[in-house]
């Protein structure tokens, strides 16, 4: 073997050997991107909608998460005026007129709030609207509210899908969807893209962890809700003191919801609803509260 042959052989066995081991190296993991955003609802500064706006944009927020219903040319000059992004929509008559409600009226009454809100996002660029699909209680069986909310729901979905607008289901404590597995079932039944799942981060945890919600729903879920509760507060003050919790202070497992989120990929809205937003410091306050969870 003459030297040009014996250098050549060196440097393949050379790269034979280390091949192996960057082979076995784990794929750099894709950048977390959650985008800042907060409910329009918890913004207590006072002023006009374009105020408001810009003291949410110094803060260091992405966006907000409008009502439905507003007056849309009033909130898109303060989205255009200072930069923000409606993250989502929530739909204003889900509380007070239940898709589920017995009451035909009180049902069609509700799902024009949906299409109005429906309407808001596409105006507004957002992706999502949060509907709080049903309530049950002593006079809207579980069954039956399951049913009669997809019913409902199924009117307007068609219209959903020609605007590009995603409905997110949230879970909230309306005696409903209790489950993450029949959350994911009550998604799936739609066979839609165009329905998932808001999911809210505080509201899980008096009756389970955030996590474990967060793997189960995985693609299901089009945006987040960010907000604390500390199950400490609830076991001595009753279960609505829970919310009474600064970021970072309550029983969130803030980095375990995180790695889950990473687990599924989810690069979307994380929407404060939160206390404490009453005053700029307020936001500035709950904004660097939120880059702390996203960095956890």
């Amino acid at each position: 073997m003459n030297r040009r042959s014996f250098l050549l052989a060196s440097a393949a066995a050379s790269a034979v050997a280390v091949l192996p081991a960057v082979l076995s190296q784990d794929p750099p993991k894709p950048k977390r991107r959650i985008r800042k955003g907060i409910m329009w609802g918890t913004v207590g500064v006072k002023g006009s909608t374009l105020e408001k706006m810009h003291a949410v944009k110094a803060a260091g927020y992405e966006g907000v998460e409008p009502m439905g219903g507003m007056d849309q040319d009033d909130v898109l000059r303060g989205l255009e005026a200072s930069g923000l992004k409606a993250g989502s929509v929530c739909c204003h008559t889900h509380w007070a007129k239940p898709l589920s409600d017995p009451n035909p009226a009180v049902r069609a009454t509700g799902l024009e709030g949906l299409r109005q809100s429906l309407k808001d996002a596409k105006r507004y660029g957002a992706p999502a609207v949060l509907l709080v699909p049903a309530v049950v209680n002593e006079s809207v069986a579980y069954d039956v509210a399951y049913q009669r909310s997809q019913d409902e729901i199924r009117k307007v979905l068609p219209f959903a899908e020609d605007l590009g607008v995603r409905i997110a289901i949230e879970n909230v404590w309306n005696n409903f969807l209790l489950s993450p597995m029949e959350a994911a079932r009550y998604i799936d039944e739609f066979q839609s893209p165009y329905v998932g799942w808001h999911f809210d981060c505080g509201n899980i945890i008096h009756y389970g962890w955030a996590e474990q919600w967060i793997r189960i729903l995985n693609k299901r879920i089009a945006t987040l809700h960010i907000k604390e509760y500390s199950r400490k507060k609830s076991d001595k003050q009753g279960k609505w003191a829970g919310f009474d919790a600064e970021f970072l202070t309550g029983d969130n497992n803030w980095p375990a919801i995180m790695k889950a989120l990473d687990d599924i990929g989810y690069h979307g809205w994380g929407i404060a609803e939160q206390g404490g937003a009453g005053s700029p410091e307020g936001l500035q306050k709950l904004s660097s509260e939120m880059d702390r969870i996203f960095a956890s």
